[in-house]
């Protein structure tokens, strides 16, 4: 073969992927692995798309966007106390789009990225890809919170971005005042960005401090959303990324050469999805948070508390394997599929994901109760 890029050699195959499909080649196995909202999207939206196909408005879309749809984020941001115009918006193809126009944007061969961990293994591979150094900062041992010595521990003078994901998946857990605060001493004034990528945030049960909110840290910041989780969009593809407009015209130049644009139909479904209200998702992933928390208790099994997302990371190391082991074996002997926690740079615990029905997730916990009292 002629040789590709060295930078592919680095790159791992996704665990998430390996013990869905795991799963589905297994025979009566409950799979709770998926990160994906067991509900339909919301009607309007799909009316929406529909419209904009009967008015054919199926031709090539602006590489930022649409104005329709960019106007729509930047009333949306503004909402949040986020003050945003049309101008500091990129349309993009899901937040892995923006995650990936955001990094390889910044980084320069050998540049580094500290990721606190455990992370979704995107944030590493893209940095792979782009020639960067993924750092860890493991906050699993501190509460999943991060400390100002951690991170002082991680800096070095080719330390480029800081990525924070708040909610967090795999743990659903949110990083505190303190954390965030360490965050900010840490980047503020300094040549380093901070990618916030606020996918979850929509799905947060308590109050979710955002450094992308905050004035002071506007020039390094850069915002990464998704209509994906929130507004269950997945298979739509649609996401954006938000940034000063000086920035924004340099990484427009980079996601039009690679990645193109959203099509034109969809970004019109996407600015109706901005105006649904998701309280009644929320409400639906609190409860099987706190009925799923409660079984995994009963078990004898020890988390961090999730306050969004719909994720819980136990913690497995009692039974003395690791967490590929374990799950490999869960499949076989319990007719269970979760996602080891090594697939998040956090060996010893696993992610169970609580994104689908209530006799599913009722089943999977069943199985997940024998299997313990097997092993």
């Amino acid at each position: 073969m002629i040789p590709l890029n060295e930078n592919l050699s680095k790159l791992r195959r996704s665990e998430i992927r390996v013990f869905t499909n795991l799963a589905r080649q297994t025979p009566d196995c409950v799979a709770l692995t998926i990160g994906e909202p067991d509900f339909p999207t919301p009607a309007p939206v799909k009316a929406a798309a529909r419209e904009a196909l009967e008015r054919d408005e199926t031709h090539y879309a602006p590489n930022q966007g649409t104005p329709e749809l960019r106007q729509a984020i930047a009333a949306f941001e503004t909402r949040r106390r986020l003050p945003t115009v049309p101008e500091q918006v990129l349309v993009t193809v899901g937040a892995t789009g923006a995650l990936y126009t955001a990094l390889t944007g910044i980084l320069n061969p050998g540049d580094e990225v500290i990721v606190l961990t455990p992370a979704f293994n995107l944030y590493e591979s893209i940095t792979l890809a782009a020639g960067g150094k993924p750092v860890p900062v493991d906050i699993s041992e501190t509460g999943f919170q991060v400390t100002r010595a951690q991170l002082e521990s991680a800096l070095s003078s080719r330390t480029r971005v800081i990525v924070v994901n708040s909610p967090c998946n795999p743990s659903g857990t949110i990083l505190n005042r303190d954390s965030l605060n360490a965050i900010w001493d840490t980047v503020l004034g300094k040549d380093i960005y901070l990618i916030c990528d606020n996918v979850y945030q929509a799905l947060s049960y308590a109050p979710c401090p955002d450094l992308s909110l905050e004035p002071e840290l506007e020039a390094q910041t850069i915002l990464c959303q998704s209509f994906s989780k929130p507004y269950a969009m997945t298979g739509w593809r649609v996401g954006y990324l938000r940034c000063r407009e000086e920035i924004l015209e340099r990484l427009l130049l980079l996601n039009a050469a690679e990645i193109a644009a959203v099509p034109t139909f969809l970004q019109h479904a996407a600015a109706v999805a901005l105006e649904q209200d998701v309280s009644a998702m929320r409400e639906v992933y609190r409860r099987r948070r706190n009925y799923v928390t409660a079984r995994l208790r009963a078990m004898g099994l020890s988390f961090p508390r999730p306050e969004g997302a719909f994720y819980v990371f136990p913690d497995i190391r009692p039974y003395g394997m690791s967490s590929r082991d374990f799950c490999l074996r869960l499949i076989r002997e319990g007719g269970l599929a979760l996602i080891p926690g090594s697939c998040f740079g956090c060996e010893g615990h696993v992610r169970l994901s609580y994104c689908c029905g209530d006799s599913q997730l009722a089943e999977g916990l069943d199985r997940l109760e024998a299997f313990l009292k097997e092993v």
